[in-house]
This record gives C-alpha cells, structure tokens and sequence, in this order.
C-alpha cells in the first residue's frame, strides 16, 4: 500500500524587543545563566505581568505579512503543565482568542507553486532552557536550569497540515523566515534558538482523506534538521503501517548525531492543559485604526519584490527568487542596480562570487567588505570594456581584501582591458605563427581548436585583450 505524508508545524519564532513580554529584563542572547531574571519572569508570589506593548505590535505586524484576519479582541490564557523550566507551572498563551488567524503563505517546490494555510498566531512567554548533562536529554543524567529566556516573547505561526514532503515543510519554514526577516519583527538566528519549529507528521493510505495519528517532534532549530527528521519519521511511521502496526501518538526528539527520532512522552490533548483565561492580563483591543497604521510600515514584502525583480529588472524566476530570499540580498541588489548598472549582471557577481566569499568566511551580505557601491563601480568597468570579465574577478578579490575603489585598483595594477584592434591583431599574429598544429586542425574541420588559440592570446596579452575582438580576429585570419 503506499501512503500520503501529511505535515504541519507550529513555528515559534522569538521577537527582537530589549525586554521581555511581562517584565522589564533583558532578553539579550548568552548572558551568563540566571542573571536576565526578576520576581515577574520567575513567577515569585503577588507580583503581576504588563504586557510589552512592541511585542502587540511585532504580531501585529506578522499577522498582516502573512495574510492573516486581525482579531479586534484578543486575550491571555494560562496553559497549565509541569516542567522544569517553567517556574510558574503554567505558561502566559493565547487559546481561543489568539490575535491572528485564517492566514497563507505559498511556496515554491519543483516549479509548482502551492499554498500553506496559516491557522493562527498566537503571542506566548518562552520557557526557560534546560541544559543537558549528556548529548541530549534521553541519555542525560542530570540537567540543570538557566531561566533568562524564561519570558522572552514568542509568536507560535501554526499551519494547517497543507504539506505533503518535508522538501515542503523546508520550504515552507523558509518562506516564514523570510518574511519575518523582512518586517524586522525577529532576528530569526536560528542557531541561537530565535526560530525553531515543532514538526507534526502522520501517514494515510494515498487518496484517503482520514488524519492518522500523528507523531511531534519538537524544537527543530534548522532547516536541514525539519528536512532530515521528517524523512526519517515518514520512513519509520510507514515500516511500522506495512508491518500491521499502529503509530501510537506521541512526542519524540530529534537524535542529530545519529540521525533519528527517539519517544519522549504521549502526546498531551489540548484539554490536558487545563487553559484557563488569565485573570492578571486585561484583553488586547486592537482598532481599525490601529491595523491601518501598522499596514503603512510594512516594506515590500518577498512575493512582491520577487515580481518586481522578475518584470522589472528581467530576471529569471529562479534568480530573483535567491536574492528576495534574503532582506539584505535584495536590498544590496537594489542598491547596485541604482547605479544604472545591468540587472542580470549585478545578479551573477551577487549570487557568484560575492556569495562564495561570503560563505568561506561566514560572513553574511550586511558584513560584506565589498560595497554595493563599489561592486556597481565594478560593473560598470565590465560593461564599458575597460576590464574583461576575468579581469574583473581579479579585481572582486583585491575589493574583498581591501574594498578599495575598483578605478582606482584597475589603474595601479596595469588592468585596463586592450581593446586597440592593431595590438591585439599583432599578438593574434604571433599566436597563429607559433601554433600550426591548432591552426591546421581548425582549417581541417575541427572548430573546437580555436579555444585552445584564444587561450594563448588572451595569455600573451595577459588576460588584457579584449576576448570578443579577439574571437573576431581569430575567426577571420583562419578563414583565409
């Protein structure tokens, strides 16, 4: 029998405000452990919470940038459970009147593109963070307790189960980075625990349309990490359907290093959490006036700049789709092409060798040593003939050690590309006169010659001739 996947995640993301969402302590990441901590976040008896009105406003901002209908009345609840890391023994949510919902996002997979419900958005208080003894918490002996993210505001962005593949659920995810990114609502640093996804998987026979039983797996902080656990997970549920089993519903860990899902705990209800209206937090009213406001300042958003990009700037779906994938991509592209340089062109280095260099070093585009300025000085250098294209990569490699103007590197270092017809028609003489062979081979019928021929010109000269004039006079001496 085969089987359908279906998926849906419920993605925390962190939002970038100094304080926490209930108290004024810092919410800056590493801190030494249990120092970002007050009688609020802690959960101390007689103290009462006030909601951080940027953390509103952050989710506001979310819930318009992903198609989402804003909830004019919307409250805290308290999710009752009992874990370590959570002092109060309850979690500050929102249950039934969350501030967003009924939202989409569509993605890109294999040239289709699909669209992701949004269920809803909800505004929580991060737990603390339990540190493990061991490689993870299955095979731990002990684990200790550093509360400082215990109160940083969250926003859950939980989907329908609209995904069928985990290349889905990846692209998905990455879209919803994406555009938080570009709203400037999270930092999105998904090393540092600002975006983790919990991942819910279950199998049905293809064609049906009954849910199986689900399992979750929870606090995937990578891309690749979602892709892997989910492969792995469809893989296991579908061996135990085929052996006549039944996938029991349950929560399970990601094992990076061994590449595996382990069983943590059955999978609570939502009525095992016991919610409850939380009675120390007035309701978020939020008006239409409000919602018009908020609207204003959101930038142009991926879709949208990936359109422009595409019937603008002619670019290639595939191309633009890379550079609006990241906010600061496509605000560096932009900031080149404003200087009336080739949008194609611009897109090569960009998605080329700027991003290669950017990779090797770790570096990301807003750390880049080489200015789009100077990277559209550069261009222009290209399109005006002054420098060859390999050239060019010379002097993209001085710009990355020194970011000095491209002018100025190309004057001191001789690179001014020979496009005087006479010099290069000499050099083009010498190379015909010492390489009979390659010239005989071309005149017998073997074109492919001619490579090897602008090679040892474009050598004698340095890398300086120009190489379309050169093809030109190669071709027309050996039709002699």
């Amino acid at each position: 029998m085969s089987y359908e996947a279906v998926i849906g995640l419920e993605i925390h993301s962190e939002l970038k405000t100094k304080t926490k969402i209930f108290c004024g302590c810092a919410t800056t990441f590493g801190a030494e452990q249990n120092t970002h901590v007050c009688p609020v976040c802690l959960g101390l008896p007689g103290v009462l919470p006030v909601v951080n009105k940027k953390v509103v406003e952050f989710a506001l901002k979310a819930g318009l940038a992903l198609n989402c209908t804003i909830n004019k009345f919307s409250k805290f609840d308290r999710k009752n459970y009992y874990y370590p890391d959570l002092p109060k023994n309850f979690q500050t949510s929102q249950f039934d009147l969350p501030i967003a919902e009924h939202g989409y996002v569509d993605i890109e997979v294999n040239d289709t593109t699909k669209r992701i419900r949004i269920t809803r958005i909800h505004m929580e208080e991060d737990a603390g963070k339990l540190v493990h003894a061991g490689d993870t918490i299955k095979d731990s002996a002990s684990s200790n307790v550093d509360y400082n993210r215990t109160g940083v505001p969250l926003i859950e962005i939980v989907s329908e189960p609209d995904m069928r593949t985990a290349e889905e659920a990846r692209a998905y995810m990455e879209k919803v980075k994406s555009i938080l990114e570009y709203i400037d609502v999270s930092n999105c640093k998904m090393e540092e625990g600002n975006l983790r996804a919990d991942v819910n998987v279950s199998l049905r026979p293809t064609g049906s349309e009954t849910l199986g039983t689900k399992a979750e797996m929870k606090n995937l902080n990578s891309f690749r990490m979602v892709e892997n656990a989910l492969e792995y997970e469809i893989e296991r549920q579908e061996e135990i359907l085929e052996d006549g089993g039944h996938v029991i519903q349950e929560t399970r860990t990601w094992d990076d290093n061994k590449g595996i899902t382990l069983s943590m705990r059955t999978k609570e209800k939502a009525q095992d959490y016991r919610y409850m209206p939380e009675p120390d937090l007035v309701p978020i009213i939020t008006t239409d006036e409000q919602i018009a406001a908020i609207k204003k300042t959101l930038p142009e958003l991926p879709d949208a700049r990936r359109d422009r990009l595409i019937d603008d700037c002619g670019l290639s779906s595939y191309d633009a789709g890379v550079i609006t994938n990241s906010r600061e991509m496509a605000e560096y592209f932009d900031a080149v092409i404003k200087q009336n340089v080739d949008a194609k062109l611009a897109a090569n280095w960009i998605m080329g060798d700027l991003a290669k260099n950017l990779n090797a070093a770790g570096k990301t585009i807003a750390e880049s040593p080489v200015s789009a300025k100077n990277l559209a000085k550069m261009i222009k250098l290209i399109q005006n003939n002054t420098i060859s294209s390999k050239i060019a990569k010379k002097v993209f490699d001085e710009m990355w050690q020194s970011d000095n103007d491209p002018e100025l590197i190309v004057k001191e270092k001789g690179l001014v590309q020979i496009t005087d017809t006479d010099a290069i028609e000499k050099i083009v003489d010498e190379v015909l006169l010492g390489n009979p062979k390659p010239v005989a081979d071309y005149k017998g019928g073997n074109t492919k010659s001619i490579g090897f021929l602008v090679g040892q010109v474009m050598k004698a000269s340095r890398g300086k001739a120009n190489p379309a004039m050169v093809n030109k006079l190669l071709k027309e001496k050996l039709s002699q």
